[in-house]
């Protein structure tokens, strides 16, 4: 009888150890050539969000079209979010739409169907995504088009109305915080055709960049206030703008590239960052005091909540925000004339330790008009002890000698992260006689106040200590009456405005110690000089205002014009 296969479930012969053996080794073997295999077949990564490009209906060049997908497919795959691209509007429906985080409009706009835009079911559907909490970018044409729908141009943020001829220009980062901006420059060179809006859109979003209009650039008739980037919660949605991307080469840049990626990234969710900051409706304004005592010229909170006001009449005031209630803490005792030739009390600042040694520091005149003095004093809960003071400086006084020509008054204070005060001084005496390198007026000054009421210099300001006839105590000179200031408390550039003596206002930013202004130029008009650039090297001048010594890392622009630090905006880290 021939025999046949037993069924899987009948036992059968035990094998011999040896053969039990190289069955295990083969096992073994299988086991490591088949997870091998596996491991050299990996799957795809799980991406963090998706993204849909949306190319249709454009009328932009095909080649800056296609260097949008490309550069967001690249940044997709850098980044780990996936990517579909289509200019096909069909995808804009409920269903296909739900599958993105964002959408990108790569220089196209929802123009009406007949003009290769969506349809009515396409438009619904995208009113539907936003409200439903989706994100969406806008791309320079992505504000051309789609005028008979209002929502649409709502989401934009703003209505096209013409684009210059193509030009070179500087973008200016207003949100050094939006991770569409936080990478970039403070100013921002590019070659565009920059955009004019029929409709503005300041008013309604949050600016990230806006034009920089006096740098030269035509065509534009808007104002200084011309944005070019921003962002804005919009309908239950994100909505993000640049008008960036009109030539195939900007997608190949490394600064707009983390623009756009930063940009991508809010709108879709995966990143945070305020768009609500410059809308008014996010603000809420209580009235801490009416009445009392004119001329309020300066300002601090404590970190107490306390608010302390100096008023150029002599009076330091502390408000309580709890109660509004407000006190006298200080009381200089002017005479009626003094603030009227604008003198008086000029400038507050705190400690920075003021929580735990209650310091503040003033910048006033004598009654007398001559002097200026900077002092220390010790704050109590709602009073400033005239014992305490410590007076660190005093300088002469910037009476006019004719009060009708005398300008508003003038100093700043402001600490920076380091611990350093900076002191605006002004002159306001005719003709102009500070800005000397021997003379503490007309300059802003930089100290390091010490626990005696004292102070040192620190190194790197405009002269080094022992400098014959120089005082070490100047950061900045050339100017007449540095009016206010402030210090950016990440970079420590100080950014200042300037009346000058012919009338215009200047504004300056001032990465390092040096000659600004006068006596090269005034008001952005040159001065016995080609052209406004402070001058290197040379002697100090005691005889005369500036003398050549030195040239500030800076930047100014004026109501005539702008004063350029030496070297090229791309050399000069503060050019601008």
């Amino acid at each position: 009888m021939s025999s046949r296969p037993l069924p899987s479930s009948t036992p059968s012969r035990a094998l011999p150890p040896a053969s039990i053996a190289v069955l295990a080794l083969f096992s073994l073997l299988a086991s490591i050539v088949g997870a091998a295999a596996v491991s050299s077949f990996p799957e795809a990564p799980a991406v963090s969000f998706r993204v849909l490009v949306y190319s249709g209906g454009s009328h932009g060049p095909r080649g800056t079209i296609r260097a949008g997908v490309e550069a967001v497919r690249e940044l997709g795959a850098r980044n780990g979010f996936g990517v579909e691209a289509t200019d096909d509007p069909a995808v804009f429906e409920d269903a296909r739409l739900a599958r993105f985080h964002a959408v990108v409009f790569n220089n196209t706009a929802a123009a009406p169907e007949g003009d290769g835009g969506l349809h009515e079911r396409g438009r619904a559907a995208l009113q539907k995504y936003v409200r439903a909490g989706g994100g969406w970018v806008g791309l320079h044409d992505a504000s051309d088009g789609a005028g008979d729908w209002d929502w649409y141009r709502g989401l934009v943020g703003a209505a096209l109305d013409r684009s210059t001829p193509v030009q070179a220009g500087r973008v200016e980062v207003l949100d050094r915080a939006h991770p569409s901006t936080v990478a970039l420059p403070d100013l921002w060179e590019r070659t565009e055709d920059w955009l004019s809006w029929r409709t503005g859109a300041s008013a309604t979003v949050h600016t990230l960049a806006r034009i920089r209009v006096r740098d030269g650039i035509t065509g534009l008739d808007e104002g200084v206030d011309h944005p070019w980037s921003w962002c804005q919660d919009y309908d239950g949605g994100r909505s993000w703008f640049t008008a960036g991307g009109h030539a195939p080469s900007a997608f190949h840049e490394e600064d707009f590239l983390a623009h756009l990626l930063g940009g991508i990234e809010w709108a879709a969710g995966a990143r945070p960052g305020d768009c609500t900051a410059t809308r008014a409706g996010s603000f809420q304004r209580t009235r801490l005091a009416t009445g009392g005592p004119g001329d309020p010229v300066d300002v601090a909170v404590a970190p107490d909540r306390r608010v302390f006001v100096a008023r150029r009449t002599g009076e330091l005031e502390v408000v309580d925000q709890r109660t509004t209630r407000v006190s006298t803490a200080l009381d200089l005792a002017y005479g009626p004339g003094t603030a009227a030739r604008s003198e008086g009390l000029t400038a507050l600042t705190l400690d920075p330790r003021f929580a735990e040694n209650h310091w503040l520091y003033l910048l006033r005149s004598e009654a007398s008009g001559e002097r200026l003095l900077l002092s220390r004093f010790t704050a109590g809960p709602d009073t400033v002890d005239p014992a305490s003071e410590k007076r660190l400086l005093t300088l002469p006084g910037r009476r006019s000698t004719d009060g009708a020509d005398s300008p508003a008054p003038t100093g700043s204070l402001a600490f920076d992260r380091e611990g350093s005060l900076f002191a605006a001084t002004g002159d306001i005496t005719l003709p102009l006689n500070a800005g000397g390198p021997n003379d503490l007026r007309g300059a802003i000054l930089r100290l390091t106040p010490q626990d005696d009421g004292t102070y040192t210099v620190p190194e790197g300001n405009l002269f080094a200590p022992g400098t014959p006839g120089t005082r070490p105590e100047i950061y900045a000179t050339g100017m007449r009456n540095p009016f206010r200031f402030t210090v950016d408390p990440v970079s420590g550039i100080v950014l200042a405005t300037d009346t000058r003596p012919d009338g215009t206002v200047g504004y300056f930013r001032i990465t390092g110690a040096g000659q600004i202004g006068s006596p090269f130029c005034s008001g952005g008009l040159p001065r016995g000089a080609t052209d406004c650039a402070p001058r290197v090297g040379g002697a100090p001048d005691a005889a005369g205002p500036g003398g050549g010594i030195t040239s500030a890392a800076l930047s100014t622009t004026t109501t005539r014009g702008a004063c350029t630090a030496p070297g090229s905006p791309s050399t000069s880290p503060g050019s601008g």
